[in-house]
């Protein structure tokens, strides 16, 4: 197929009980890489989608539960649909997934490397109440600068997440995050407000994961790539093992360059396909293109998207 498309994976905050659920019910497909995922990680999946629990929130279990549901949906669309994309991207954790979509990582293997991601990451955090917040309505050089700001007055809080103009998230030691927001908003944020989370993503606060996660991508990265990837840490593709390895654990302590991947591809490609729960993605990008964003979280929309793509 010519039309060239963006795959795309959200990150962490994207979960939600029941989500994969109409895959599950009507894929024999999906039923199997979930009972796949359940032997190699001990983790329930079944359990941990779709009945209540309190696992869900935390990210051990939210980063496998979310990356399965996304290459699920990757699975299903690319059995029915004869098509290479041009580029793969994820946000955050969804980088991972965005690995999985270029062949670079076997689904399974990527489901059982986030569940030890999310579990280094709680470990590293485990000492200090951090979180995370986000900012609306300030420009990137003014958050940035407040923050370096506080932390020459002893504060520990990092921007990190650069999602959309306007709208960044702040990680850091939750009481220093609290401080901050009166800050934010007397430089005239819009909003300032914690996040449910119980990490502090992409600052020098996770530096102790990054070693013994550096380890285990190392055994599962394969140096076979159907198409680039972009860079959560550059903006920028790549397509090798040895760049996959120099920029993964990277990510883990420095921030998600979102919105300027989005502006460094979207000139490549003709539309994007969101893959997973919701459609997280299709609000960031609303004003950062005009390219058609459809999305496969269900079994309805994977038929819509199919025939979408099939026309265009």
């Amino acid at each position: 197929m010519s039309v060239k498309c963006a795959f795309l994976f959200a990150g962490q905050g994207s979960q939600s009980l029941g989500m994969g659920k109409d895959f599950f019910d009507n894929s024999d497909v999906a039923k199997a890489m979930v009972s796949e995922a359940t032997e190699r990680t001990g983790i329930d999946f079944e359990k941990l989608l779709f009945e209540e629990n309190d696992n869900l929130a935390q990210t051990e279990f939210t980063q496998p539960a979310i990356l399965l549901v996304g290459v699920i949906a990757h699975k299903l669309f690319t059995d029915a649909v004869d098509i290479t994309p041009t580029l793969t991207m994820g946000h955050s954790l969804g980088e991972f997934s965005a690995l999985v979509a270029s062949g670079a990582l076997n689904a399974i293997d990527a489901v059982e490397l986030v569940n030890l991601r999310g579990k280094l990451m709680a470990e590293a955090c485990s000492k200090q109440e951090v979180g995370m917040m986000v900012s609306l309505g300030l420009k990137d050089e003014v958050v940035e600068q407040i923050c370096e700001e506080q932390r020459e007055a002893g504060m520990q809080v990092w921007a990190v997440n650069y999602n959309a103009d306007g709208q960044i998230v702040i990680a850091g030691i939750k009481k220093d995050l609290e401080l901050l927001a009166p800050i934010l908003k007397e430089a005239k944020a819009k909003r300032a407000m914690l996040l449910n989370m119980s990490v502090a993503s992409h600052c020098p606060l996770l530096q102790s994961a990054v070693e013994p996660f550096s380890v285990k991508f190392s055994e599962m990265i394969k140096d076979t790539f159907i198409a680039p990837v972009v860079s959560n840490v550059t903006a920028e593709k790549y397509s090798t093992k040895a760049e996959a390895l120099d920029l993964l654990p990277k990510q883990l302590v420095l921030p998600v360059k979102y919105k300027h991947s989005m502006a460094n591809i979207d000139d490549e490609v003709d539309c994007y396909i969101e893959f997973g729960h919701g459609s997280v993605l299709k609000g960031l990008n609303r004003k950062a293109t005009k390219k058609p964003h459809f999305n496969v979280s269900d079994m309805a929309s994977l038929e819509a998207t199919i025939q979408a793509i099939k026309e265009l």
